[in-house]
């Protein structure tokens, strides 16, 4: 099954994509304030234009199917208002036949009630993704779904038929029939009456202390903006019970919540903190560059008419640290690390892809400010246009890069690839990434501060500047996972004796490598014929390594 129901994005009466992630994921206050104003107002006119199958996504049931109600009683936003009923696996309205041993039968016979209907109503079936799973489709169901399509568009009282599901999941037959909008996020007004809420329950109980100023309050909502109700209540519910009190303090127990949300997804990898910039060694220009932006998503900075930086795309020789920069970024800027494996993101059924970047992009922009990392994504999005793309690789790749355009939250992405030759040409247009760096080979002088750092990592103590001067002697068009290699390649040499390292151990072990530049000395060349032109050097242009022929180096 292949991922093509419609989008928002497609439909002919929106100005463009970007009403559909600022609908979705658009981070700022007045922003996420409209969000819902967006999706009243889409739902109303996708009810009048009688779309046959609306599916709005939603983890809040509840707030959701309030809104619904709210859209069909709202004579500014649909012109004939309607009656809504309701259909689960555990409960109907309506007087129809129900059929209780058996779910789909029951859903059946809820069409047939559906089909009897003389009054302009909407009809909100939950549970749908229950009767299409990886295992199992109920074709009748299918037909059932088939047959009534033309009904819906034709009575002659206004029908509305909307699914409410977190998960859009539908067969191939009816991935051209429904149309999937997603239901935004609370806005900051509704988390705020949500803390008012609980201070006010609980501020009178014996134990329970509140102390919390006009900025205190704001902190705890700005930090559980783009968690649901639910997950909001229960992050300010524990950091009460938790020491008895609730204060400015408790914001990481907040932020904690947001933490759970991407251990539930598995789409997204929460990196820990465990390497500092100064621990890579060389790359001196992307350094730079960083640590010019180091805050740059602050107050501070937007007085200085500052917007946070989107980004940037690391491509270079394989082993030269690429990785190793994503992971001290966080650190640097003090952000969590997000780490998306592209891969995860393509399923077999209807809306699972696309509804994964969508949650992939959601949850990110909940965490923000942060760093989202994507490694080696020339994998991910390979073949994105091809004669084999299915059209769901390309449909990932065109959110990914419109909400790289768009987005206004502070989610920092390092992309890295190492052939860039497999990238679309869409993504290095200018917009989608702040800059494109080029890791080269290290140079004499990264060299050294490479080989310090291992032998450093291992030793505990610095080594003589002879030992470190030699090695780098012998280690020339080594990249830096190389050298990393050859010293532990070393050690372990000595510890096979269990004996002291001695340099003639890593001597060795260099001896016994050929080198990537010396293999695939030709690739590393058109490389960087590439980058001369397109990318931004990661390292002083008058220190990179030069190779002249295979094997020879200048």
């Amino acid at each position: 099954m292949v991922d093509k129901l419609h989008r928002l994005d497609l439909l002919s009466f929106t100005a463009s994509p970007s009403v559909y992630y600022n609908m979705g994921v658009n981070g700022n206050i007045r922003a996420r304030r409209s969000m819902m104003e967006h999706f009243q107002r889409l739902l109303g006119h996708m009810m009048r234009a009688r779309f046959p199958f609306i599916h709005v996504l939603s983890w809040e049931e509840g707030r959701a199917l309030e809104t619904i109600k709210f859209v069909a009683e709202n004579s500014e936003l649909i012109k004939t208002k309607r009656q809504v009923f309701t259909w689960s696996l555990l409960h109907a309205d309506g007087k129809y036949d129900r059929c209780t041993d058996s779910p789909a039968k029951d859903l059946l016979s809820f069409l047939s009630h559906i089909e009897q209907s003389t009054v302009p109503s909407v009809f909100v079936i939950m549970d749908i993704h229950y009767f299409f799973t990886d295992n199992s489709v109920v074709h009748e169901l299918v037909r059932g779904l088939k047959m009534i399509q033309p009904y819906v568009k034709r009575a002659k009282e206004p029908i509305n038929i909307i699914f409410l599901s977190a998960t859009a999941v539908f067969p191939r037959e009816l991935e051209k029939e429904v149309s999937v909008i997603d239901f935004p996020l609370p806005s900051r007004n509704e988390i705020e009456q949500v803390l008012d809420s609980m201070i006010e329950a609980n501020e009178q109980m014996a134990g329970i202390q509140i102390d919390l100023d006009a900025d205190d309050k704001e902190r705890l909502v700005q930090a559980a903006l783009g968690l649901t109700l639910g997950e909001a209540e229960n992050a300010y519910a524990l950091a009460m019970v938790k020491d008895g009190r609730l204060s400015k303090d408790d914001v990481d127990i907040v932020l904690e919540e947001k933490r759970q949300i991407i251990k539930r997804s598995n789409l997204l990898e929460y990196i820990g903190a465990g390497i500092q910039l100064d621990e890579v060694g060389g790359l001196d220009q992307l350094k730079s560059w960083l640590g010019k932006r180091n805050g740059s998503w602050s107050e501070q900075a937007v007085q200085y008419g500052l917007t946070a930086p989107k980004g940037v795309l690391l491509t270079g020789v394989p082993g030269c640290g690429k990785s190793l920069v994503a992971k001290a970024v966080s650190s640097l800027w003090k952000l969590p690390l997000l780490r998306l494996d592209v891969g995860k993101l393509f399923g077999m059924w209807i809306g699972t892809s696309e509804a994964n970047i969508r949650s992939a992009i959601q949850t990110a922009e909940a965490i923000a400010p942060c760093v989202l990392w994507i490694d080696e994504i020339e994998k991910g999005f390979r073949g994105v246009n091809s004669s084999g793309d299915s059209g769901a690789a390309s449909r990932v790749f065109g959110t990914f890069l419109t909400w790289m355009q768009e987005k206004t939250k502070m989610v920092f992405v390092i992309a890295t690839a190492n052939d860039i030759s497999n990238l679309p040409p869409e993504m290095m247009r200018k917009g989608r990434f702040d800059e494109i760096f080029f890791v080269d080979l290290p140079n004499r002088e990264e060299r050294k501060q490479i080989v310090r750092l291992h032998l450093h990592k291992r030793l505990k103590r610095q080594v003589e500047p002879s030992i470190v001067q030699e090695i780098v002697e012998q280690t020339e068009g080594f990249s830096g996972a190389e050298l990393e290699q050859v010293i532990v390649s070393g050690f372990f040499e000595a510890f096979a004796e269990r004996r002291v390292v001695v340099l003639d151990d890593i001597l060795l072990a260099i001896r016994s490598t050929v080198p990537l530049s010396v293999t695939q000395a030709e690739r590393i060349q058109q490389l960087r014929s590439w980058a001369e032109m397109r990318a931004i050097p990661a390292t002083s242009k008058e220190n990179l390594v030069q190779i002249t022929r295979p094997g020879s180096f200048r």
